[in-house]
Protein backbone atom coordinates (compact mmCIF):
# COMPACT_ATOMS: atom_id res chain seq x y z
CA UNK A 1 0.00 0.00 0.00
CA UNK A 2 1.46 3.67 -0.68
CA UNK A 3 2.20 6.27 1.42
CA UNK A 4 -1.21 7.53 4.33
CA UNK A 5 -0.46 10.59 5.63
CA UNK A 6 -3.31 12.90 8.18
CA UNK A 7 -3.44 16.10 8.10
CA UNK A 8 -6.02 19.13 9.01
CA UNK A 9 -8.31 21.20 7.11
CA UNK A 10 -7.21 24.70 7.76
CA UNK A 11 -8.56 27.94 6.61
CA UNK A 12 -7.21 30.16 3.77
CA UNK A 13 -8.75 33.46 3.43
CA UNK A 14 -12.44 32.61 2.71
CA UNK A 15 -11.86 29.24 1.63
CA UNK A 16 -10.30 26.08 3.48
CA UNK A 17 -7.47 23.74 2.39
CA UNK A 18 -5.09 21.06 3.12
CA UNK A 19 -1.57 21.55 3.28
CA UNK A 20 0.29 18.69 1.20
CA UNK A 21 3.44 17.18 2.38
CA UNK A 22 6.83 17.64 0.34
CA UNK A 23 7.31 13.84 0.40
CA UNK A 24 3.23 13.29 -1.02
CA UNK A 25 4.42 15.90 -3.88
CA UNK A 26 7.38 14.50 -5.02
CA UNK A 27 6.20 11.14 -4.74
CA UNK A 28 3.48 11.59 -7.56
CA UNK A 29 5.18 14.87 -9.23
CA UNK A 30 2.81 17.23 -8.17
CA UNK A 31 3.65 20.98 -9.97
CA UNK A 32 1.37 24.05 -9.50
CA UNK A 33 -1.65 23.00 -11.39
CA UNK A 34 -3.65 20.19 -10.23
CA UNK A 35 -6.51 18.29 -11.30
CA UNK A 36 -9.72 17.63 -8.35
CA UNK A 37 -12.09 15.03 -9.07
CA UNK A 38 -14.88 13.28 -7.14
CA UNK A 39 -15.10 9.90 -7.31
CA UNK A 40 -17.49 8.50 -4.58
CA UNK A 41 -17.17 10.25 -1.09
CA UNK A 42 -13.39 10.75 -1.91
CA UNK A 43 -11.58 13.68 -3.69
CA UNK A 44 -8.39 12.61 -5.79
CA UNK A 45 -5.89 15.09 -6.42
CA UNK A 46 -3.90 14.99 -9.76
CA UNK A 47 -0.87 16.14 -11.61
CA UNK A 48 -2.42 18.35 -14.36
CA UNK A 49 -0.79 17.55 -17.07
CA UNK A 50 -0.52 19.29 -21.15
CA UNK A 51 -2.35 17.63 -23.55
CA UNK A 52 0.89 17.34 -25.48
CA UNK A 53 3.36 16.82 -22.70
CA UNK A 54 6.22 14.46 -23.52
CA UNK A 55 5.33 14.97 -27.81
CA UNK A 56 8.39 16.20 -28.62
CA UNK A 57 10.80 13.11 -27.30
CA UNK A 58 8.30 10.90 -28.90
CA UNK A 59 8.77 13.06 -32.22
CA UNK A 60 12.64 12.87 -31.71
CA UNK A 61 12.56 9.11 -30.94
CA UNK A 62 10.31 8.66 -34.01
CA UNK A 63 12.47 10.62 -36.43
CA UNK A 64 15.87 8.49 -34.75
CA UNK A 65 13.81 5.24 -35.69
CA UNK A 66 12.92 6.25 -39.11
CA UNK A 67 8.89 5.76 -37.73
CA UNK A 68 8.47 9.76 -39.31
CA UNK A 69 7.42 9.17 -42.90
CA UNK A 70 4.22 10.45 -44.11
CA UNK A 71 1.62 7.12 -44.48
CA UNK A 72 0.06 8.66 -47.73
CA UNK A 73 3.38 8.86 -49.24
CA UNK A 74 3.49 7.50 -53.31
CA UNK A 75 -0.48 7.58 -53.30
CA UNK A 76 -1.46 9.14 -56.28
CA UNK A 77 -4.90 11.74 -56.11
CA UNK A 78 -8.04 10.57 -57.38
CA UNK A 79 -8.35 13.30 -58.93
CA UNK A 80 -6.13 16.11 -60.91
CA UNK A 81 -6.76 19.30 -59.15
CA UNK A 82 -3.94 19.14 -56.96
CA UNK A 83 -1.57 19.15 -60.31
CA UNK A 84 -4.14 21.55 -62.21
CA UNK A 85 -5.81 24.20 -59.76
CA UNK A 86 -4.28 24.11 -56.46
CA UNK A 87 -2.07 27.08 -56.26
CA UNK A 88 0.45 27.82 -53.74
Amino acid sequence: MGTTLKTRIVKIGNSQGIRLPKLLREQIGLGEEVVLEIQGNQILIRPARSPRQGWEKEFRTMAIQGDDRLLDEGVSSLTRWDETEWEW
